[in-house]
């Protein structure tokens, strides 16, 4: 083999072997991450929590604690309406002393859940009937089974998220004073 003076091997056959990786390996190695990584990422959504659910409860969360401060703020009390597959807000009118749908506040609009999603409702710890849907609901004579009133204070509950089929759920508790906690329970 020949060599230079500094020592440095000058054949052809030499200098391909120590080259580094060609493309057609480097795209092999490429495939088997991508792979990989989509198998990771599927076993976990079929293990982990379900997201369509958390996005609910937080969605749920969120609305709660945003119309707490309303109430405070405009001296308004707001009611919630739950159903096996939704809820929908109401805000007590004091002219003519009864619960309404709020006009023109699409934030406030009856939310139906996603579909497979359904949920419990407890109150003083006593699961309370809940109509199916909307639909069964009378809105003319509204009485919400949850208030949120312009003191700060809300009616103590409790909601169960779950999906059909799924063994866990999320439990959303909201307290006396207004503080929400949401809890995972059952997910593996």
């Amino acid at each position: 083999m020949p060599t230079s003076a500094i020592g440095i091997c000058r054949s052809r056959a030499a200098r391909a072997s120590s080259a580094g990786f060609t493309l057609l390996e480097l795209l092999v190695v490429v495939a088997i991450i991508g792979l990989l990584s989509a198998a990771v990422a599927l076993s976990w959504s079929a293990i982990g929590n379900d997201q369509e659910m958390e996005q609910e409860t937080g969605r749920l969360r969120s609305m709660i604690d945003l119309l707490r401060e309303e109430a405070l703020m405009q001296s308004r009390d707001y009611g919630l309406m739950f159903t096996e597959t939704g809820y929908r807000f109401y805000v007590f009118d004091y002219r003519e002393l009864k619960w309404v749908e709020p006009q023109a506040d699409r934030l406030l609009e009856p939310h139906p859940l996603r579909p497979l999603l359904s949920m419990v409702l407890m109150l003083d710890g006593r699961e309370v009937p809940l109509e199916r849907d909307f639909e069964a609901q009378d809105i003319e004579n509204a009485e919400p089974q949850v208030m949120l009133l312009s003191s700060g204070e809300v009616t103590p509950f409790e909601v169960e998220m779950s999906r059909d089929g799924v063994q866990g759920r999320f439990e959303l508790t909201v307290a006396l004073d207004g503080k929400v906690d949401v809890v995972q329970r059952d997910f593996e």
